[in-house]
């Protein structure tokens, strides 16, 4: 249905307000089910439900979206499959800060009804959610909408855990981890986040149990020297070798400790003497492995001090680390407190300080999965890296990964499906429960989140059912599109999960985008306050105006600035494309044929030929920086294309023929200029989905919407070099005349005398031919074309491409301003033949860069080099009139 109500200025709330609901009624964002067509399909990276999405999200999603668009239109089976994490660990804290404003906590409630009002929570953002995206316009398809909870995902984490189980990569055991008192669950390596903190070095005494002296041991963490089971040196260090097995004396508890031998040592620093706390270190429980120490924990989940911490018993951890200071000072203990800022980890969702804790928590070997995933990146079937040095980054992290912690303590997310035999203690594991349950408790903890995310491109795909339609049909996904902070958490899990679990790559290709900044650079956060909320930004200059920036803002791998200042340079592009459109559309009538139709079109002149031209150049440009992610390199190619070549130019030259009185001419001109037009909205579409489906609406077709359009595509009969090359001419020609009239003071309603001396008679012919545009953009009172003419003594003069114009304006001149003029251009000139020369010396360019570009750069080379001739005759002689 054709709407042909358009207003004078862009409104994005009236253009979009509607919009998306109309293309989930007309089902235009669901897969084709053309069997004959190739499949492309991206698994929406799924946002936790936590809160409200942020402009990360919004880059993120607007990329996937543009690319899902593009390849639609261009007749490919699209799938954009959404859905949303349960994000266990994030959400927990979310819901747990909820209640404690209530004055409850989860254990008040018990684990069932905490868990339905955390389901609550994840309703209620969830809506949230879906309605930004909708506001976004990203084309999913949300019959296939899946959340890391539903019971399709929960059959495969179970079936994950299971074999990895029973293959030995899932093991039980105690091992020293990072754990988060005030959430009280274990985190991974890379849950935690390390800041400079502001500590000191406690150096202490520790007497000789014989009486003898003492020795000098630093710390930064007194509160865990209850847990002290030996001090040990290197076993090469010649100044300890005599006091190896002697026994010392642990202040405050008087408990006796061995000096022991070790590797692990350094000797050159400090007192190259290290107390070894197996319970509170992860290299000191390695030491008292080798050399079976005992394990002693003085903290509780909590970070309170337990029993072994004597009479500090109850006390946090760093109250009781000021007593046990103080206590150490009064006994004679504390031999100097040295203040040092050191980093220190925290746990990324609660900020708290994190603690190695002694803990029986599950693990998966990661060596043979990560060996596995290396291995792959050897072969065809590799995971493409987009910039390709991210490589490097999963690569470096696979190389040196540790077993990964997987349990958490926890009530919300995906439960252990591991039981323990009430009476034997002996342990099941299995997809389903034991069938005399009553006999058999399951473990209580969950998996991290990133277990069960870690499996999302292919268990929202119907696995472990390899039968699923939709497996056998868009596994593997085309490409994954994320941020580079995610690479460790996610993306390389995802590999080897992927190829572990099904022989296949989880995606072709992996584009990496940066973080959105503010003005200043800085990352945004709630701490700085310069948070920018994206659905704020839309209710100010629309989806598409966000969108357009985010596209060509982005540089894959590199962060960008959000700035305001863009925003309204994205608002102006569309509104410069708005009334363009409404220029053309205000100029059909009845009679104008269907938009793809240009059968009826049997004579073209120059600015025609051009056009065309130059939008078969911008498609082909287009396509393949979109097919190589870059997308903004695509965006500045249309920008150019759509702001000069079409709305500066080729509409303005139309006016003269839509202006004129022939019928025939103005009816082949509106069809051009639909065509073009049409050309261009599909090639915008992916992009700015709403406001090219509005014009688009406006306009004679026979599709009910843009989306399901055909994308653009070469036209070879459409190139046409030497259009392009004349056109060149003419343009350079009007835009010399313009920049002497401004600079002469000499405005276009006032007709001036323009002297034109073309380089050739080919260019003197083209000239002639297209006078018109001539008289119409330069206003002549006298015009002379001639390749011999002679250039007036005193004119101001402007050399351009295949030009010499002179525009005599006696009064006007004054000729060392006007020398002075034609120095600033050869200055010019220089620059330009020194940029050229420099890159056309550089063999690396020349040796890889296509043979046409090598060629132009040596045209434009010539080209400036002639125009530095003329300008330096003209100054010569400007000097001999003076």
């Amino acid at each position: 249905m054709r709407e042909i109500d358009m207003d004078t200025k862009y409104n994005p709330t009236e253009v979009e307000n509607g919009r998306y609901q109309t293309w989930l009624d007309q089902g235009v964002f669901k897969p084709s089910g053309d069997k004959k067509a190739k499949p492309y399909s991206i698994v929406i990276p799924p946002p936790n439900v936590t809160g409200k999405l942020h402009l990360g999200h919004a880059w993120d999603t607007t990329i996937q979206d543009t690319l899902i668009r593009y390849k639609r239109m261009q007749g490919y089976d699209t799938l954009y499959l959404p859905g949303m994490d349960h994000a266990g660990i994030a959400t927990q804290a979310k819901v747990e800060a909820k209640l404690r404003e209530q004055g409850i906590t989860r254990y008040d409630l018990g684990r069932e009804k905490f868990i339905q009002e955390v389901w609550k929570w994840k309703d209620e953002f969830a809506g949230i959610i879906k309605s930004q995206w909708g506001k976004l316009g990203l084309s999913l398809d949300y019959d296939r909408e899946r959340f890391t909870l539903d019971e399709g995902l929960s059959k495969a984490v179970r079936k994950v855990f299971v074999k990895l189980y029973n293959e030995g990569l899932i093991y039980r055991g105690e091992y020293i981890i990072n754990w988060d008192p005030q959430l009280q669950t274990a985190l991974s390596d890379i849950e935690v986040i390390h800041k400079d903190d502001k500590g000191a070095f406690y150096h202490v005494k520790y007497p000789y149990a014989d009486g003898s002296g003492y020795i000098e041991i630093a710390t930064t963490r007194p509160e865990t020297m209850f847990g002290d089971v030996a001090v040990a040196v290197n076993p090469s260090d010649e100044r300890y070798k005599d006091i190896v097995g002697k026994e010392i004396i642990v202040p405050l508890v008087d408990r006796k400790i061995p000096i022991i031998a070790d590797q692990y040592v350094t000797k050159d620093f400090g007192t190259g003497m290290v107390k070894i706390t197996p319970a509170h270190d992860p290299n000191d429980f390695l030491v008292g492995n080798r050399h079976d120490l005992k394990r002693i924990n003085t903290m509780n989940a909590d970070g309170t001090m337990n029993e072994n911490a004597g009479k500090y018993v109850g006390m946090d951890r760093f109250e009781a680390r000021k007593a046990i200071v103080a206590d150490l000072e009064d006994q004679d203990y504390m031999l100097k407190v040295e203040p040092i800022t050191h980093s220190v980890g925290h746990s990324e969702r609660s900020g708290a300080q994190v603690e190695a804790r002694l803990s029986t928590q599950w693990f998966v070997k990661m060596k043979p999965l990560a060996e596995m995933a290396l291995k792959n990146q050897e072969g065809d079937n590799k995971v493409n890296f987009v910039p390709e040095r991210f490589e490097g980054t999963f690569t470096q992290w696979m190389e040196n990964v540790h077993d990964w912690v997987i349990s958490r303590q926890l009530w919300w997310g995906h439960r252990i499906p591991a039981w323990y035999n009430n009476e034997t203690g002996e342990t099941y594991v299995g997809e389903e429960a034991p069938k005399d349950p009553e006999n058999w408790t399951q473990d209580s903890d969950v998996l991290d989140t990133w277990f069960s995310s870690a499996l999302w491109p292919f268990s929202t795909m119907g696995w472990p059912d390899e039968d699923s339609d939709d497996y056998k049909r868009y596994f593997p996904t085309n490409t994954l599109v994320t941020g580079y902070d995610i690479i460790f958490f996610w993306v390389s899990r995802m590999i080897f999960d992927s190829l572990k679990f099904t022989g296949k790559r989880p995606f072709e290709h992996v584009v990496i985008h940066g973080l959105i900044r503010d003005e200043q650079g800085r990352k945004m956060s709630k701490s700085l306050g310069n948070g920018i909320d994206p659905m704020d930004v839309i209710d100010k200059y629309g989806a598409d105006a966000l969108r357009w920036f985010l596209m060509v803002g982005s540089t894959p791998g590199q962060d960008t600035r959000f700035s305001y200042d863009k925003m309204d340079s994205a608002w102006n592009f569309i509104n410069k494309i708005w009334n363009a459109s409404r220029f053309v559309i205000m100029n059909l009538d009845e009679n104008t044929p269907a938009m793809d139709d240009l059968s009826k079109v049997t004579t073209y002149d120059l600015t025609d030929k051009w056009i065309l031209a130059k939008l078969n150049a911008t498609v082909n440009d287009v396509s393949r920086l979109l097919d190589k992610f870059e997308f903004g390199e695509a965006g500045r190619s249309l920008y150019n294309f759509i702001w000069n070549d079409f709305c500066d130019w080729y509409i303005e030259m139309s006016k003269a023929t839509l202006t004129g009185e022939d019928g025939d001419a103005k009816d082949q001109k509106r069809m051009l200029l639909t065509y073009v037009l049409d050309k261009i909205l599909k090639l915008m579409h992916p992009i700015m989905p709403f406001v090219t489906e509005k014009i688009w609406l406006s306009m004679p077709h026979n599709g009910k919407s843009i989306s399901l359009a055909a994308y653009p595509e070469n036209h070879d009969e459409f190139k046409n070099d030497a259009a392009v090359e004349q056109m060149e001419v003419l343009i350079d020609l009007i835009k010399s005349v313009r920049k002497i009239r401004l600079e002469a003071n000499a405005p276009l309603s006032s007709a001036i005398d323009i002297f034109i001396k073309p380089q050739n008679e080919e260019i003197k012919e083209t000239l002639l031919n297209n006078k018109e545009y001539i008289d119409r953009f330069a206003h002549p009172k006298e015009l002379k074309i001639d390749t011999d003419l002679e250039a007036p003594e005193l004119a101001m003069t402007g050399v351009t491409n295949g030009t010499e114009v002179y525009i005599p304006l006696a009064e006007l001149i004054d000729l060392d301003e006007e020398i002075a003029r034609q120095e600033e251009e050869m200055g010019k000139m220089d620059k330009e033949i020194s940029r050229i020369e420099k890159k056309l010396s550089n063999e690396n360019f020349v040796s890889k860069a296509p043979e046409k570009v090598v060629d132009e750069q040596k045209s434009k080379l010539a080209d400036y080099r002639l125009r530095k001739d003329k300008i330096s005759q003209r100054i010569a002689q400007l000097q001999k009139n003076k």
